[in-house]
């Protein structure tokens, strides 16, 4: 049983090193696809901005407003599609600027509020890459360390469960 738990706490580690390595450049590739997200919902906000400058100095809300507020169904559905591409960006944009900032706080904040979606693509066209930056490579060994010491410490309570076991049955 030592050399399975032996053999199984070095793969653990090296297995564990290694993708916590691979976190970064995931986190990356996932920051420039939600960049390519905010700059289309920008241009796609833009023509209805430029409208807002012209006739409702430059309150977008304004003109949502007066569309949601038409009994044209058009009209009206346009209001609801300006909203969305408003909200969307707003959502996109406050993503971008959580992610401008420390590794250890990206994968915090992606912890919590990952876009699934955008995960789910990022992940389909994932180009693994290790970084070898102080942070990529503190983050790695963290991250190792962690789940290796969560695996002893599973072995040790699965040992002794069994150790106890073992006596119970003997004693019976």
């Amino acid at each position: 049983m030592s050399l399975i738990r032996r053999l199984l706490d070095r793969l653990i580690l090296i297995a564990t090193v290694v993708g916590g390595g691979l976190v970064p450049g995931f986190i990356s590739q996932y920051r420039q696809r939600l960049g390519g997200r905010l700059d289309q919902a920008k241009f796609d906000l833009e023509p209805w901005r430029r409208m807002a400058d012209q006739m409702f100095n430059g309150d977008l809300d304004k003109l949502i407003q007066y569309h949601l507020a038409s009994h044209d169904p058009v009209f009206h559905a346009d209001g609801l599609a300006i909203r969305n591409i408003a909200d969307a960006l707003h959502r996109l944009q406050a993503a971008a600027d959580a992610l401008q900032t420390s590794l250890f706080r990206q994968v915090g904040y992606l912890a919590l509020h990952i876009d699934t979606g955008l995960a789910r693509a990022t992940w389909g066209d994932w180009i693994p890459t290790f970084s070898l930056s102080l942070e990529g490579i503190s983050f790695a060994l963290l991250m190792g360390l962690a789940l290796w010491l969560l695996f002893h410490t599973l072995w040790m309570l699965v040992a002794k469960a069994s150790a106890r076991y073992r006596q119970t049955s003997l004693n019976v």
